[in-house]
């Protein structure tokens, strides 16, 4: 595994403790309806739109991010964006108010924007993004697998096979199809960004579905990795641990989400804005001699 990259492309004008620089818990009992929706997040998520200052890391780029309306997809749309990568975006059908939001953030940022609702638990969907990508953008240099489904249960007992079917096609299945269709069009210097999870290797038994689908992106970046480095295309993973986004609330009990991010070294939940810059290192010439590879931003809890 690889540690977080040096350099970040934030402004970064005044030296910031990392403790105190984000809301600490607790926050509000919050339950909101799946998948949920940033209008309904209390406090409000930051994805950089304030802070994130792009400098060409990605100029002239093209990009499609799956799950790109809201919490980690949003903001790295966003600095994507501001690094000069045009974007389009995947969401469900019922994001649509945030995936526009999304694609005005991007436009706003002088890039071209584009969203395609839809499930990617569909085969067909996740060939049909990859294909309107090429058509609308010219091409495709970048693909980011971040879409994800999880609910929290009691125990194994309380996870009906349907939801596990679920969770696995959203998860896991969907970066098969994804990469397969999306690997015709990428040339070299082209990479793929698959977002795992801390779940993967320190699971929480409430999340047993979902921490499997990760520890199987995981082993599925190291596998395609190794396939397609020969024709120079990198593939790599980041691991978030608690960040603030509307799958939290959506998904979680209130007490759970009151007390969300306590149990990181840090004391605190992430916020989409801090994971990004890891994306665009992934995604960028910085990271040339990388690939394979997994960066953790998990608040200091050790993946391993």
């Amino acid at each position: 595994m690889v540690g977080t990259p040096a350099v970040m492309p934030q402004d970064q004008t005044t030296t910031q403790d990392p403790t105190t620089q984000h809301p600490q818990p607790e926050q509000p009992e919050l339950q909101i309806d799946h998948p949920g929706l940033e209008a309904h997040m209390t406090p409000a998520v930051d994805h950089g739109e304030e802070s994130y200052r792009g400098s060409g890391r990605l100029q002239g780029r093209r990009a499609l991010i799956t799950g790109g309306d809201s919490g980690i997809g949003r903001a790295v749309a966003l600095a994507f964006a501001r690094e000069g990568a045009d974007v389009v975006i995947s969401h469900l059908p019922e994001e649509q108010e945030d995936g526009d939001e999304t694609v005005r953030l991007v436009q706003e940022a002088g890039r071209r924007g584009l969203s395609l609702p839809g499930d990617v638990g569909d085969e067909t969907y996740c060939r049909d993004i990859v294909e309107r990508t090429v058509s609308e953008l010219g091409g495709m240099d970048i693909l980011v697998n971040n879409a994800a489904y999880q609910m929290a249960h009691e125990g194994l007992e309380d996870i009906s096979a349907q939801e596990l079917e679920h969770t696995f096609r959203v998860n896991i299945f969907a970066l098969f199809h994804s990469c397969k269709a999306a690997l015709g069009h990428m040339q070299p210097g082209s990479a793929i960004i698959n977002t795992a999870s801390e779940q993967a290797y320190q699971p929480s038994p409430s999340l047993m579905a979902y921490a499997a689908t990760k520890a199987a992106i995981i082993n599925f970046t190291k596998n395609l990795s190794q396939e397609v480095l020969e024709r120079g295309i990198r593939v790599n993973a980041v691991a978030p641990g608690p960040i603030w986004t509307p799958l939290i609330p959506a998904t979680m009990p209130p007490d759970e989400v009151k007390s969300f991010g306590e149990q990181a070294p840090i004391g605190r939940a992430g916020q989409p804005v801090e994971v990004a810059p890891a994306y665009v290192y992934f995604a960028s010439q910085e990271s040339s001699y990388v690939s394979g590879e997994v960066i953790g931003v998990t608040g200091g809890t050790p993946l391993h």
